[in-house]
């Protein structure tokens, strides 16, 4: 009698469309996190197979702090015409202006703590029940602390010690009336397992991920992009160099690293072959050992 055997990423595909069907049968109106890098993306691509041949049947909703590459924006709205289905847009620069956040001020400034506010407004106003992110258990060590089904309290709050338990792969999405949760269905892959699985299914990524000349500035053992955001310290000096990213946040904490990998199976031999996470290059996750975790308690991503 012959046997058959998955290939190990149609396993994590298959468990990635379980959720994802879970999320749809258990929610009244769940969304996508779709921040425009390579995680979201995949799990855009995930639920457009997990229910063909209909659309994806949940909006996708995007936190704009303003400060995003315009690569990544570009590619957000081209996708979004080409998936046909409705995008949600949370505007930090609105949470500002309303006064429902201060922005930060000195050379480091950034608005990634900002979008915390402007992500839980944005799940309230559209009563939202369940937000699908792309969070790895292999990026950061809060996140690997993640259920399939995170629960959060009324007020957006994440309390790692009290989530539900998922034997047997039995979800529970029951909540009350102003909780919501976050459900990860790639929660079990890992950065190579996402870059084979792209280089498999042939996914558009954004031109940010591939190597090309920027002006960058060496800061934070990272190299910074140029912009017209980014505040130039004393003795800090623009410099031109091949570089690419391996995550994608917002311009001003996203540093880039130097690199020739051009094409996809490039990248799957460049990071085959590192020893670093790739939030190593985020400033963001520098500011101290539990920023991620501070973060994701106050209700991030």
């Amino acid at each position: 009698m012959s046997k058959y055997y998955l290939n190990y990423l149609d396993e994590l595909e298959s468990e990635a469309i379980y959720i994802l069907r879970e999320v749809w049968a258990q929610f009244q109106n769940p969304v996508i996190l779709f921040s425009g890098g390579k995680d979201s993306i995949v799990v855009t691509h995930l639920a457009k197979k997990a229910f063909y041949p209909s659309r994806i049947p949940f909006p996708l909703m995007h936190v704009d702090t303003g400060h995003n590459f315009p690569e990544t924006i570009k590619f957000r709205d081209d996708l979004i015409k080409d998936l046909g289905v409705q995008l949600i847009v949370g505007s930090v620069q609105e949470s500002i202006d309303t006064g429902r956040v201060a922005e930060e001020k000195g050379k480091n400034a950034t608005r990634n703590a900002l979008q915390i506010t402007t992500l839980l407004d944005a799940i309230e106003t559209n009563k939202v029940d369940c937000a699908i992110g792309g969070g790895r258990r292999d990026e950061e060590k809060a996140r690997a602390k993640e259920r399939f089904f995170s629960h959060r309290d009324d007020f957006g709050q994440w309390d790692p010690k009290n989530q539900r338990p998922e034997l047997w792969n039995i979800l529970n999405g029951k909540h009350f009336e102003g909780e919501h949760f976050r459900a990860f269905p790639i929660s079990n892959w890992t950065e190579m397992d996402v870059w084979n699985y792209i280089l498999r299914e042939n996914i558009s990524i954004p031109s940010l991920y591939f190597a090309h000349e920027r002006e960058v500035v060496w800061r934070q053992d990272s190299w910074i992009p140029v912009s017209e955001h980014l505040k130039l310290d004393d003795g800090e000096e623009i410099q031109k160099k091949k570089i690419r990213f391996r995550t994608l946040g917002d311009i001003t904490i996203t540093g880039g690293i130097e690199s020739d990998a051009d094409t996809l199976e490039k990248i799957v031999s460049e990071v085959a072959a590192m020893k670093q996470t790739e939030r190593g290059n985020r400033s963001d996750d520098k500011r101290s050992e539990t920023a991620m975790e501070d973060r994701k308690r106050q209700g991030y991503f």
